[in-house]
């Protein structure tokens, strides 16, 4: 149920826009490094940023799309800390990191802020999916596969953590976009072509 109509367009609409600040756009124009759009993958993400600026725009850019997701659904919690509210508020920064207003709805596949939304609304399913990846990944050595792994068991894992329908749907939702994004990781999955 949302508690106050005004305050969840508001909340939505400012975790949106801050969802659409690029961070790997940010952090390349400020190091003076070419635009990720334009070079390797051209996905602007921290993935590709580290084969265009190395470790530490990477690094700089992982800790941006977290946030992102993190200080919006934290507002939320603090606001209004209804489930519907919460909900809606991670979704829009999760959607403004993959189709950014600011930068020509040009945006990453949306790893980072979505694990931030996760830690922010229930830090069990966050730090659960962040496991899963990190287990696949000491396995497989690919950061697509952790990914779509991690993504695939985490409606599961807020299904039995929140036990909360309107998140677990969003969850599922955002699970759904993300393996959109990486449809080409997928196809190169497939082919045994992923770096």
């Amino acid at each position: 149920m949302i508690t106050d109509p005004i305050t969840f367009a508001t909340l939505v609409i400012i975790a949106y826009l801050m969802g659409s600040l690029s961070s790997a756009i940010i952090v390349c124009r400020s190091m003076g490094l070419p635009d990720p759009r334009t070079q390797g993958s051209q996905n602007p993400g921290a993935t590709n940023v580290m084969r265009v600026g190395g470790k530490k725009a990477a690094a700089l850019t992982l800790l941006g799309d977290v946030l992102k997701g993190v200080i919006p659904v934290l507002a939320a919690q603090w606001i209004q800390p209804d489930w519907a509210t919460l909900s809606a508020t991670s979704f829009a920064a999760f959607l403004g990191h993959l189709y950014p207003v600011f930068f020509g709805f040009r945006g990453g596949k949306g790893v980072a802020t979505a694990l931030g939304v996760l830690l922010a609304s229930s830090w069990m399913v966050g730090l659960a999916t962040i496991a899963t990846w990190l287990v696949v990944f000491a396995i497989t050595r690919i950061s697509s596969l952790s990914a779509l792994s991690a993504f695939l068991v985490m409606p599961v894992y807020a299904y039995y953590l929140t036990a909360n329908a309107v998140f677990v749907g969003t969850m599922v939702t955002i699970s759904l976009m993300l393996f959109w994004r990486h449809r080409s990781n997928i196809q190169k999955l497939i082919t045994g072509t992923e770096d």
